[in-house]
């Protein structure tokens, strides 16, 4: 049984729903969201973006409203699906692209591939800077453990949702109640163990696929932002010293007392941080 989600648009791509939200003119935003949530997570710079910015918030294929794909849920499936669907919303040229988590990865994977969508990159905690994860995620690289884990269970939503942020407040029974919805809908385990173990194993985020991509970005003429939260315990903040030194000549910024979500936690002064980015992507 498919469950109900908070309203939003749906745009379709080769005949699969895509779920999206679309508001505000002006030049294109894109912001993915990561590894088993939704565009809720970036509903407030959503509304502060859109006030000068047409932005464009999606649901990955298989998350959320987001129908999965007929293929596995692999990085490079997602990037293509994400621009089917920039296709399919009338988004063709470059636009801002912002990646939280596995987001960042699609948004860099997307850059590579197709370098004329891309106008920047803005990768939040991205996944792709390093081996480490947190364990929860290595154990559903295990199938028989990740039976366990993916059962859409309260308890598991709520411990999820709170190792998220730093702050327990943003932990709130709105977001634990969406995390379990989307747990819940018929594909979402198979979704998340395809990805999984497409990206790692038990021990950690795999190096081949991490070091041909930074590769690939890092010989893009393209302006790039990282920022992390300093408390994160999803991807380790020490990942963006990695990112300095694979991006040499990225921007880079690290929030104090932050978890996952910077955009989240810190969403004002993540705003002005992205928009000063975008008015000057290079460090006068």
């Amino acid at each position: 049984m498919t469950v109900a989600l908070p309203p939003a648009d749906s745009v379709a791509v080769a005949g699969r729903p895509v779920r999206c939200r679309i508001a505000g003119a002006g030049p294109p935003v894109v912001l993915l969201h990561g590894i088993g949530r939704t565009l809720e997570d970036f509903t407030a710079q959503h509304e502060l973006l859109a006030r000068d910015h047409r932005v464009i918030s999606v649901d990955l294929p298989g998350h959320g409203g987001s129908a999965p794909l007929d293929a596995p849920h692999t990085l490079p499936a997602l990037a293509r699906a994400v621009a089917e669907f920039l296709d399919a919303a009338g988004v063709t040229g470059p636009a801002h692209l912002v990646g939280n988590s596995l987001g960042g990865a699609v948004a860099m994977r997307l850059a590579a591939d197709q370098p004329a969508r891309a106008a920047s990159l803005v990768l939040v905690n991205s996944a792709g800077f390093g081996p480490e994860v947190t364990v929860a995620l290595r154990l559903l690289a295990l199938r028989p453990l990740a039976r366990l884990l993916l059962r859409p269970h309260p308890a598991i939503a709520r411990r999820t949702e709170r190792a998220i942020f730093q702050d327990p407040a943003y932990a709130t029974e709105e977001r634990i109640a969406l995390a379990l919805a989307v747990a819940r809908q018929p594909h979402a385990a198979q979704v998340m163990g395809e990805l999984v173990r497409n990206l790692g194993t038990w021990r950690g985020v795999r190096p081949q696929w991490r070091a041909e991509l930074l590769a690939a970005v890092a010989a893009l003429d393209l302006p790039v932002l990282v920022v992390w939260g300093d408390r994160d315990l999803i991807l380790p903040a020490h990942h963006l010293a990695a990112a300095r030194a694979r991006l040499p000549r990225a921007r880079t910024h690290l929030f104090p007392d932050t978890g996952h979500m910077p955009q989240i936690e810190r969403a004002q002064a993540f705003h002005a941080l992205v928009t000063d980015f975008w008015s000057r992507p290079v460090a006068s």
